[in-house]
């Protein structure tokens, strides 16, 4: 993933209306389904505690001809997607 022009960011909102910021550190795709690797975006004068810093995964899915980000559907989908992504992390420092 290229940095030339900075980091990407995605705002998103929950189901309570609360919007966040996520920074999309990769993508990749898996069984025919895209998944992102993203980390919560640090604001500026606000401290986060160290459960808010953890990779956060999230597939890209189609509904209504539209493309959204939800969470994968199982543990056993996020164990296997966060491996994957672990191991290209780690081939990357190599």
């Amino acid at each position: 993933m290229s940095e030339a022009f900075g980091p990407d960011f995605i705002t998103l909102t929950d189901e309570d209306g609360q919007q966040f910021e996520l920074e999309l550190i990769d993508s990749l795709e898996h069984n025919g389904t895209v998944y992102h690797a993203l980390f919560p975006a640090e604001q500026e004068g606000e401290e986060q505690d160290e459960e808010e810093m953890g990779l956060v995964i999230l597939k890209v899915i189609e509904e209504n001809g539209e493309e959204l980000l939800s969470t994968p559907d199982s543990d056993e989908e996020l164990d296997e997607v966060y491996q994957l992504f672990m191991d290209r992390f780690y081939e990357e420092e190599e």
